[in-house]
């Protein structure tokens, strides 16, 4: 056979299945926090359907209960400790616009 009119194939691949994230048992409510915090980044980011190996529908579920821990404070909005550490240790100064709005300035 010619090379030229040799039919191309794709070399097959072995995948492994996955185990999918969420069994059907499991409810998504903002109540499960150890269902929850799987799909949260370490910078508290909701993470995205591709990398959460999730159906349309659960992604949506999920982003609702983690809206709805957030907002119940069971979720921090952001996670960045080492940001926290850092602006705690430096001083602490007035900016240009913190004086008092009552006292008079000669113009």
């Amino acid at each position: 056979m010619d090379k030229s009119k040799r039919s191309f194939r794709k070399s097959k691949r072995s995948f492994r299945k996955r185990l999918p994230p969420i069994e059907s048992g499991d409810r998504i409510d903002y109540r499960n926090m150890s269902l929850i915090s799987q799909f949260i980044s370490e910078q508290g980011k909701i993470l995205s359907r591709r990398v959460n190996r999730l159906t349309l529908k659960q992604q949506r579920l999920i982003t609702i209960a983690i809206k709805q821990a957030r907002i119940l404070s069971s979720l921090p909005f952001l996670n960045n400790e080492k940001q926290f550490e850092r602006a705690e240790s430096l001083p602490r100064t007035p900016g240009p616009r913190a004086r008092n709005k009552w006292t008079r300035h000669p113009n």
